[in-house]
């Protein structure tokens, strides 16, 4: 099977989240943030098929969680936006020869390992692209790369499509898998009103978190 490696963008926790700003005060956003990212390191921690998993930040804060749970840190293109991470991941892959590149948010907490394993398991034999749609399909909660720069990525607010269209521009049909728990990102208000509605089988931190704010 083709080595697949996490790939995880996370932007400096000051300052995160500023759409849910008429929910959450700065301290609660940027707690929410750094909960967020720890609930999706868990899940890629726990799974079974990835040959390892990658963050690229310069948040120290993010960083030392990223270790903790034997992520490795890069800082390529940490500053150049999502797609600008990403693409600064690609890079070191690359460069060290690994077969894939798996990216996926750090704000999507009611992922699980089970959900990791299943998109690594529907990774084609290269040229080879992956994708998992947020639930309202707009963005790219996740996507697979093989290589780590099969197809040329651009995240967004509307990237889905954008992206499936790349895929076939290259020559890659693209493998579409949905799956709840990538597909819930929390960006907006009415996807953390999404998130406490959903409520996962076993209680997430970022939901005890909220829990907690709501009190």
């Amino acid at each position: 099977m083709t080595n697949v490696w996490a790939c995880v963008p996370v932007k400096e926790f000051t300052g995160a989240k500023q759409r849910l700003a008429s929910l959450l005060s700065p301290e609660q956003r940027e707690v929410l943030a750094e909960t967020m990212l720890e609930d999706v390191l868990s899940a890629l921690a726990g799974a079974t098929r990835l040959a390892g998993i990658l963050v690229n930040t310069v948040d120290p804060r993010a960083a030392a969680l990223a270790e903790r749970y034997g992520a490795r840190v890069v800082t390529d293109g940490a500053r150049d936006g999502h797609t600008g991470a990403v693409n600064g991941m690609a890079r070191v892959l690359a460069a060290e020869g690994d077969g894939a590149l798996l990216t996926l948010p750090g704000d999507i907490p009611r992922v699980t390992s089970w959900e990791i394993d299943t998109v690594v398991s529907s990774c084609r034999d290269a040229p080879s692209f992956t994708i998992v749609p947020a639930h309202d399909e707009l963005g790219s909660n996740a996507v697979i790369c093989a290589p780590p720069f099969a197809v040329p990525l651009r995240f967004g607010d509307d990237s889905y499509f954008p992206h499936l269209l790349a895929a076939r521009h290259h020559g890659v049909e693209p493998t579409i898998v949905r799956l709840p728990g990538i597909g819930l990102d929390i960006d907006h208000p009415v996807d953390l009103l999404a998130f406490l509605r959903a409520r996962p089988r076993q209680p997430t931190r970022t939901l005890r978190l909220l829990e907690q704010f709501a009190q």
